[in-house]
């Protein structure tokens, strides 16, 4: 497929003109549910939600949680509203669910040796919340799935490779298998298990197949994914017998991020890579969709449709991991890998329309594409949270819903989160924010942390990365005045002709002369200075300007977020925001800087900070506009628990800074808004903790942006959106 024909998939989802409310129906998150909500209370543990299912009225989402040995079930009457369902402690690890009925079936992996994988089916009550029954497999299963018609069920029984042997290397015994078994009522009939052999199958371990994920179609035909070994089988159920099976095939790809540098360039080949397929579903009787993860030596970072016969019918080559790169969720620190990661896939029909959902794992993002039956349409890019894993359509109530693994609530980050989606007429909430191409290749972006508006065009703003990128640091032209808002093109920050290292960018302000002033936050533990950088249009740095040694003294690595001018000429002033206490400040204040290039002077204000109970507050951007310094103050917390995340202003009259090293005068603060409902109501996700970014354009309107930390340990969302503050001169 050529890259023209891959763009005109994406034309839709980077159309700079919102569709107006009536013209279609899209895809928008209507709530998030953290699935520490079923804990029981008192109880803070890791939870997970991977796979997901509903049950037959749409009316309750039950999903797996391994790690916590549960499944858990979330009441969804009032989908915008969801409520915790409770949970169900299972002996073992469940890793998949499947809905059927009154009941649920649940695989189980009680392995505890992986030469002697052992696991179990279980049947669990919906609406008693107790386990009814179990069969004994015989083997370490992993996804489960109900033939449409609900009198069998279909089971991959992996029985995987332990990756710390050999480096994982296959073949590792005993096989795995297929399994069917005979429904009752939707209760298993354990003596009906009859099962598959799927070895000799494949070329790279026949021995050892692996099989990873099974689908049904309205024939009864099972289509499993051999993963690992790179392979495709079709199974008549009637018969238990293997009736098609193939290779998934290679892809050469031109004009990857293929290196973990801390750039994204689209520049690198991949050649003959497997496909290495994860989830499977059949689109209709005669087609499937592969999701190529990758987990051996694979992945092709897309997705591919094939035919029964294995005849490739549509392969996405780069065009999906182009898409994700354009709204920032490209995973740049698992680009030497296999990129985006698509793992999860579902498929429905809504209103008559077909449609399937690719899952990426690294990007964590749902694409939405209309199954057209010969070249799918991406529609778009929906958020979700953080690695999705599973998803499930719930057509006749127009929702979809999404289950992400990952809780980073150890670490002070996300918990793990079901996400819901509503099919409706309106607009597009997510992207907020997009990327033109650049000579044909995705003009990736994230980490954005600091925003300036432009002196001369309405809507225009420029916003800096920040270290996540530290090989490429970047100036991107925002145009604020399409929607979504796109960026337009980006300087590079160079030094003498090559990309400045050593650099964390976090705050950008105009100087005046077509150039910037950069503010860099410092961390000595890693050589990096803290400074202001006077850079050219072209981004070439012209001067460097190290923090004074009496201030340095006192330095940690919480320093420079922000910087802004006021006056000009012999009196231009630079003030800059340190995010928190340094070793010389009291607890509860930080200081403002200030600094006049003509004179060369340091002074200083302190600011107060406002408290918190939990985490911790600084501050994350500084602006000046009329009479006013504008200061971002943020507490460091995320979802429920986050309590502050506000705009305040500082009377420029007011700043009588003094010089370093004696006491410092403490300025007054007043508020003008409150950010937390911009950030909960956005996109109707959780709040995500590090608002970065905030500033006027030439008109005087507001914008802030949030920085996605480059999708590592984050969902990679941009929020960008323009901001309603009290009246100011």
């Amino acid at each position: 497929m050529t890259f023209s024909t891959r763009a005109a998939l994406t034309a839709l989802l980077l159309g700079s003109v919102a569709a107006p409310a009536g013209a279609e129906q899209v895809f928008n998150r209507i709530a998030s549910f953290p699935v520490a909500q079923n804990l029981p209370k008192g109880e803070d543990k890791a939870t997970s939600s991977e796979i997901i299912t509903a049950t037959a009225d749409g009316n309750t989402l039950i999903y797996s949680d391994a790690p916590g040995g549960t499944i858990g079930f979330i009441d969804i009457t009032d989908a915008k509203a969801p409520k915790a369902g409770g949970s169900v402690k299972i002996d073992g690890e469940p890793n998949s669910v499947a809905a059927i009925g009154a009941k649920v079936l649940v695989t189980i992996d009680r392995t505890k040796d992986l030469t002697k994988p052992a696991g179990q089916l279980g049947v669990v009550d919906i609406a008693s919340r107790k386990i009814e029954a179990t069969c004994d497999l015989g083997g370490q299963p992993d996804s489960v799935v109900i033939s449409p018609d609900g009198t069998f069920a279909a089971i991959a029984i992996e029985n995987q490779r332990d990756e710390k042997l050999n480096d994982g290397a296959l073949p590792q015994l005993p096989a795995g298998e297929l399994q069917i078994v005979t429904l009752n009522n939707g209760v298993p009939v354990c003596d009906s298990i009859r099962h598959v052999d799927l070895t000799g199958l494949s070329t790279v371990a026949p021995e050892d197949p692996e099989p990873e994920f099974v689908n049904i179609n309205a024939n009864g035909e099972i289509v499993v994914t051999l993963q690992e070994n790179n392979h495709i089988v079709i199974v008549d159920s009637k018969t238990a017998k293997v009736t098609a099976h193939f290779t998934a095939g290679t892809v050469d790809l031109d004009g990857v991020d293929n290196k973990t540098d801390g750039a994204l360039t689209f520049s690198g080949k991949l050649t003959a890579i497997p496909r290495e397929p994860d989830a499977v579903k059949w689109l209709g009787t005669d087609r499937f969709v592969v999701a190529n993860e990758g987990d051996y030596k694979g992945g092709s970072r897309g997705f591919t449709i094939f035919d029964r016969t294995g005849k490739v019918l549509y392969d996405a080559g780069t065009s999906l991991e182009y898409a994700v790169a354009r709204v920032g969720h490209f995973p740049e620190k698992r680009a030497k890998n296999k990129g985006i990661e698509p793992e999860g896939l579902e498929a429905a029909t809504f209103n008559g329309q077909k449609y399937f959902f690719v899952l990426s794992e690294r990007g964590s993002m749902i694409a939405v594409y209309k199954d057209t039956g010969a070249e799918p349409e991406l529609v778009q890019l929906l958020p979700s949270g953080i690695s999705p894993e599973g998803a499930v359509a719930i057509p006749g109530r127009n929702l979809l819903a999404s289950a992400n693994e990952a809780d980073l609530g150890e670490d002070g980050g996300a918990r793990s989160h079901v996400m819901i989606y509503e099919l409706s007429e309106g607009e597009k909430a997510y992207p907020m924010l997009v990327s033109k191409d650049i000579d044909g290749k995705p003009l990736g972006w994230g980490a954005m942390s600091g925003l300036v508006g432009d002196a001369e065009k309405d809507g225009i703003l420029y916003a800096v990365s920040d270290s996540v990128y530290a090989m490429q640091p970047s100036i991107f032209t925002i145009d604020a005045t399409k929607k979504p808002a796109e960026i337009t093109s980006v300087v590079r920050v160079t030094r003498n002709g090559q990309p400045a290292q050593k650099l964390d960018i976090e705050g950008i302000a105009l100087d005046g002369k077509g150039g910037f002033w950069l503010a860099s936050e410092g961390d000595s533990a890693k050589f990096v200075g803290h400074g202001i950088y006077n850079v050219s249009a072209k981004g070439e740095i012209k001067s460097e300007i190290a923090l004074p040694a009496e201030l340095l003294a006192g330095e940690t690595r919480f320093g420079l977020e922000g910087i802004t001018t006021t006056g000009s000429g012999d009196d231009l002033t630079l003030w800059m925001a340190i995010q928190r206490e340094w070793k010389d400040d009291p607890k509860g204040q930080v200081k403002l800087l200030s600094y006049k290039p003509k004179s060369k002077g340091w002074a200083a204000v302190r600011y107060p900070l406002d408290k918190t109970e939990k985490g911790w507050v600084g501050l994350s951007e500084i602006t000046a506009r009329g009479d006013y310094l504008y200061i971002i103050e943020r507490d460091n917390l995320i979802g429920d628990k986050a309590k502050l995340k506000k705009l305040y202003r500082v009377a420029i009259a007011d700043l009588k800074p003094a010089k370093l090293g004696g006491e410092l005068p403490l300025v007054t603060k007043q508020e003008v808004h409150d950010f937390l409902p911009d950030l909960k109501n956005a996109t109707n996700g959780y709040v995500v903790d590090k608002l970065e970014g905030f500033a006027f354009d030439k008109s005087g309107k507001a914008f802030a942006i949030t920085d996605n930390d480059g999708v590592d340990d984050s969902s990679g969302e941009t929020l960008f959106f323009p901001v309603e503050i009290k009246a100011t001169n």
